[in-house]
């Protein structure tokens, strides 16, 4: 039997915070006490905050490790490794890594690398290399040819545990400017201006013969398996009904205020990206995640490409005017992220749970990791 106790800090429950004491014993939370231990191998975190460990449901940051440069792949296990580490460094003790199918450009390396991401993932894993809990995201591009075959061919994945339905086609959802679907990919590919207009009108073939097809068939085949289904980009009220139809549990970076509200009304988890919290609005320029806070909509936040911005906007929310309060900001990064997608034995500062656990100490409003337990190890 291994123990340790942690005392002197303020913990983060579901409904308050409590100065106290806390006792991990193999792996778990075996007591929580409003009192200061007296135990003198006990560890004094000196008036700091223990959160439960942060659950990250998408972030494309593993992608980075595996190709930190156009046209530079980097040996698949030591990517795998870093962005793992990085995954601790931030507080994430759960992390569903998210890797695409069906990309728009086939020479990308979310299209090359799949299976070498997920066979490394899985190695750090089962080599007990890994620091914190590692799952996998599929997402899907469901305008895309390939996308149903290349599902079938994942779908049981022992890892898997969330899958979303993307669509990414000019003139809809995420680019419902034209202009904007342009400036970026142009930008983002090198496009002349006549390959553009091919691009283009690829995507908008594809999408209409494949999209509502694709997104049936997978998320029929999501719910035989028992995966938790998301979706993204949902910018009408229609497409909420049709996530809602489908039996959707998360709704992705929502576009408009109106999808996010009509998301949260009929069940859905909304989640916004906290890079958009962090810089005070999104980058491609839809609804502000502010905005859904202040409504009180927004229930699962994500760091999406940023690691570090999960924690810094849980504290953003919490000392925002019209924000939430320090328990309901903390549980948009812990506890709703695990019940959307059926983890019950994480996400909050309980006895019996995982003793996933976070350390943060304020320095000028500004949330900083002093440590961090994974499954009662400390893995930072």
């Amino acid at each position: 039997m291994t123990e340790q106790i942690l005392t002197h800090a303020k913990l983060v429950l579901d409904d308050e915070v409590v100065a106290g004491s806390l006792v991990i014993r193999n792996g778990c939370i075996a007591e929580l006490d409003t009192a200061p231990s007296r135990h003198p191998a006990a560890i004094d975190c000196n008036g700091d905050y223990l959160l439960p460990g942060l659950v990250e449901l998408h972030t494309d940051n593993m992608e980075k490790y595996f190709q930190p440069r156009p046209r530079v792949a980097w040996p698949p296990r030591q990517a795998a490794l870093a962005h793992d580490a990085q995954m601790a460094a931030s507080g994430i003790t759960t992390v569903f890594d998210a890797v695409a199918i069906g990309d728009v450009n086939k020479t990308s390396v979310r299209h090359l690398a799949l299976e070498a991401m997920c066979r490394a993932i899985d190695h750090i894993v089962d080599a007990g290399l890994a620091r914190v809990d590692h799952r996998l995201h599929l997402r899907c591009e469901v305008s895309q040819p390939e996308t149903l075959t290349r599902f079938r061919e994942l779908a049981d994945l022992p890892r898997l545990g969330l899958v979303s339905l993307m669509d990414h086609a000019p003139g809809q959802r995420q680019f419902a400017s034209l202009e904007a679907y342009r400036t970026y990919y142009q930008g983002k590919y090198g496009l002349s201006d006549s390959e553009l207009e091919v691009f283009v009108e690829r995507q908008l073939t594809n999408s209409a013969r494949y999209s509502a097809e694709h997104r049936r068939l997978i998320a029929a085949e999501c719910h035989a398996r028992g995966l938790a289904l998301a979706s993204h980009d949902d910018a009408t009220l229609e497409h909420v009904a049709e996530s809602h139809e489908y039996g959707t549990r998360v709704a992705e970076f929502p576009t408009t205020q109106a999808a996010a509200e009509a998301s949260h009304r009929a069940g859905m988890a909304v989640m916004m990206g906290a890079p958009n919290v962090v810089r005070g609005g999104s980058h491609s320029g839809n609804i502000a995640a502010a905005t859904l806070v202040e409504q009180g909509v927004l229930d699962i936040l994500s760091s999406d490409y940023y690691p570090a911005a999960l924690l810094d906007a849980v504290f953003r929310i919490a000392g925002m005017e019209a924000g939430y309060a320090l328990p309901q900001a903390v549980a948009t990064a812990t506890r709703l992220p695990a019940e959307a997608v059926g983890l019950s034995d994480r996400g909050r500062l309980a006895e019996g749970l995982r003793a996933d656990l976070l350390r943060v100490r304020l320095c000028d409003d500004h949330p900083l990791v002093v440590r961090v337990w994974a499954s009662g190890r400390q893995v930072h």
